[in-house]
């Protein structure tokens, strides 16, 4: 514990309130439970406390020391100087919830041009302020699905190539809704949907997709979103982001609602947060809509001005009557969206996704001429991720790959049981044509083992 009171101080506050001792604030307190005895460690300075974390934080693999091919939700992108300095200004760094809009003006617009970059990007109507992550927001559609129907409809369809955490967070938010079932992920058919799709009927709220899905590959859900729509269901893509710097927005496929996490635009890994919820939907939803909207108006002297607008939130109305009980944004990362896509423009935007492709497709391209690797799905296409299957355990691979400094792909054996030996392999714009070489370099290795 810090503490940063002299002995003057601590001396003058306790004349003030009229106490000899600290001891005598803790009198009520049970004389057994006043000052039990901790076993700490003895103080230490700031300097050591400084290096200690520091010789702690050394002895994690981040991506500043190894090259990585981790991906599976979170990416290692690069993050253009700018985005940082800009985020660490002071107006931007400790603002906090703009309920006042004459003293959040910066906050409000800079929330707004947020939302207008989100709906330009999806190609859907409306974006709110942001979400906690993409998880939460993948979960908030289910919500709005739920409620858009009154709760008459009982049934969320969710595709087993949904990311597995995603899927599970939609799974803890329906948990309390009465005879709400979240079905379709048991499938293990998710290659051609057929199966899945037979499940939408009258009963369902919504069905969710990922796109490109979970094990990376562009799955054409034109088919899917017709059915769904026939019934009267709801549609849900789960995004990401960068691929629709080459790809058919959500938008084009008519979708009800799209969401994603943020975290590839210009947020870096952070050991899993803060990131970023992105959430868009038809106009037609706008009063379901889940979170913050700001809204551009004009003041009393016809100034423009931002304003929180539509708020459907328990925070502000009758819980009962609310569409959620979510109750922030991540307005910090949200700013450091909006900074990364104005600094790039749709052409370095554009680049960006690009250059993931193509590394990529270079990288699967070697590592299935290896002995013992080959693409899992060689016949369907992929944006940055891709699945190899593997002539040894996952992990066994990954522990070899750490020898040489290459954090290596994901296990997809932890979610999907039935795919062991099977990896998941994410490449970004950061990753050079060396790097893809030493990679496959130190996975022929494996198979002379």
């Amino acid at each position: 514990m810090y503490t940063p009171h002299t002995p003057q101080e601590i001396e003058e506050m306790l004349s003030f309130i009229g106490v000899k001792s600290i001891e005598a604030l803790f009198e009520k307190v049970p004389a057994k439970h006043r000052f039990p005895q901790l076993d700490l460690p003895a103080g230490l300075t700031e300097m050591e406390v400084a290096a200690e974390l520091n010789e702690i934080a050394s002895a994690n693999a981040s991506t500043d020391d190894f090259i990585s091919f981790l991906g599976a939700g979170a990416y290692n992108h690069y993050i253009p100087a700018a985005v940082d300095m800009i985020l660490q200004r002071g107006e931007f760094y400790t603002a906090y919830t703009p309920y006042q809009p004459e003293v959040s003006q910066g906050t409000l617009q800079s929330i707004f041009e947020f939302q207008s970059l989100m709906t330009e990007l999806t190609g859907m109507d409306v974006s709110n302020a942001s979400h906690y992550d993409g998880a939460t927001a993948a979960a908030e559609a289910a919500n709005l699905a739920y409620h858009t129907f009154r709760g008459k409809r009982k049934k969320i369809l969710v595709s087993r190539s949904v990311n597995p955490q995603y899927r599970e967070t939609i799974r803890t938010y329906m948990n309390g809704m009465e005879n709400v079932s979240v079905l379709g992920d048991e499938i293990e058919n998710s290659e051609t949907f057929e199966s899945f799709m037979d499940l939408i009927d009258k009963d369902t709220a919504v069905v969710v997709v990922q796109y490109p899905d979970f094990f990376g590959r562009i799955i054409d859900y034109t088919k899917l979103v017709e059915k769904a729509h026939e019934a009267g269901a709801l549609v849900t893509y789960v995004f990401n982001p960068t691929a629709l710097g080459l790809l058919k927005p959500p938008g084009a496929f008519d979708a009800d609602i799209a969401v994603a996490d943020g975290q590839p635009l210009g947020i870096p890994l952070s050991y899993g947060g803060p990131y970023l919820g992105i959430f868009t939907v038809k106009d037609k939803y706008v009063r379901k809509l889940a979170g913050r909207l700001v809204g551009e108006t004009v003041d009393e002297e016809g100034t423009r001005a931002y304003v929180l607008t539509l708020t459907a939130r328990e925070q502000h109305i009758r819980r009962e009557k609310s569409t959620s009980n979510i109750c922030t944004n991540q307005g910090l990362m949200a700013l450091a969206a909006t900074v990364y896509l104005s600094l790039l423009g749709k052409s370095g935007f554009k680049q960006v996704a690009n250059l993931c492709y193509q590394k990529a497709h270079y990288a699967a391209e070697q590592i299935s001429k290896l002995p013992g690797f080959e693409l899992a799905f060689p016949d369907t296409p992929f944006f940055h991720e891709f699945v190899i299957k593997t002539p040894k355990p996952v992990n066994e691979i990954n522990l070899h790959l750490e020898h040489h400094w290459i954090l290596g792909g994901y296990d997809l054996s932890q979610d999907y049981p039935e795919m062991e030996n099977h990896m998941l392999i994410a490449v970004t714009e950061k990753i050079s044509r060396e790097d893809i070489d030493d990679f496959v370099a130190a996975l022929e290795e494996v198979t002379h083992d």
